[in-house]
């Protein structure tokens, strides 16, 4: 109900945008880091708070609401981003993103409106989300639960015994989105620990699986806002990403895995995000 309201207000591809400036200003202003994996991930946020999840943010402890759990928390800039642009708190508070005393930590923290489980230590959302998906079936709630995972956490051995978990009590509930941009901390994926086929290995384990391209909002829309796929079955869909979207200095490049940008290079990745966007 709410989503039609936003919807109007704005739609999926100036709300990726947004989040995407926003991510680059937070993390610069901070001197943190993890930009590369911010970009990655804004469509697949944008489109899930713009036209997918059945949230309030005037009350995000709603028991009716869709859950979402950012396991790879250490891209909690663009999360934050999301949340404030959705209106679950002012935007001016973001300033306060990396500071000392500020719960806008740079790895997402519960502690803010909207944030259902502090996340970063990587392997820990897709366990989580399982036992909330469990908490829902025995309660006989109909509300979902999806978690965004990052390709390189998808090596932690405890993610493959919660899609075990998931398949064996029939968590149709339950939405795992692989943000697959193929790069993690030190190098490609491929190189340090390979996931192909990756698709493969999921359906083996009993889940119904959809790879897409993870920046096509129509695909995105169409995977997530028709889960479950198959009843009985819990989904995966696995979002095809680049690191670094939409600044093409920064796109496939490991550096911006750790680097936050100066301010020139601020400016410089605003200006092509906004010609590359018609903004």
């Amino acid at each position: 109900m709410i989503n039609r309201d936003f919807e109007n207000y704005l739609d999926s591809h100036l709300f990726a945008l947004k989040i995407r400036i926003k991510s680059l200003q937070m993390v610069h202003a901070a001197k943190s880091s993890h930009i590369g994996g911010a970009l990655s991930v804004a469509d697949l946020l944008a489109v899930l708070y713009s036209r997918v999840l059945n949230i309030d943010p005037k009350n995000p402890l709603w028991d009716a609401r869709d859950r979402l759990i950012f396991s790879k928390g250490h891209a909690c800039a663009s999360l934050y981003a999301a949340l404030s642009y959705r209106g679950f708190f002012p935007e001016e508070e973001l300033e306060g993103f990396g500071q000392d005393g500020s719960y806008f930590l740079t790895h997402s923290d519960r502690k803010v409106p909207g944030v259902e489980f502090s996340t970063g230590s990587l392997g820990h959302g897709l366990p989580f989300a399982c036992g909330m998906a469990l908490a829902a079936k025995r309660k006989g709630k109909n509300w979902r639960v999806f978690v965004i995972l990052s390709d390189g956490e998808m090596e932690e051995g405890s993610n493959w015994e919660a899609f075990l978990f998931a398949a064996h009590h029939r968590l149709d509930n339950l939405i795992a989105v692989i943000d697959y941009n193929k790069m993690q901390a030190l190098g490609q994926v491929s190189d340090i620990l390979g996931l192909e086929p990756l698709g493969e290995k999921l359906k083996s384990f009993r889940w119904s699986v959809r790879d897409i391209d993870g920046h096509d909002h129509d695909q995105i829309y169409k995977s997530l806002s028709s889960a479950p796929w198959h009843k009985g079955s819990p989904s995966c869909l696995i979002a095809n990403t680049v690191k670094g979207k939409g600044v093409d200095f920064m796109e496939n490049k490991l550096e911006w895995h750790y680097r936050s940008p100066n301010a020139q290079q601020l400016d410089l990745a605003i200006a092509k995000l906004k010609k590359g966007s018609h903004a």
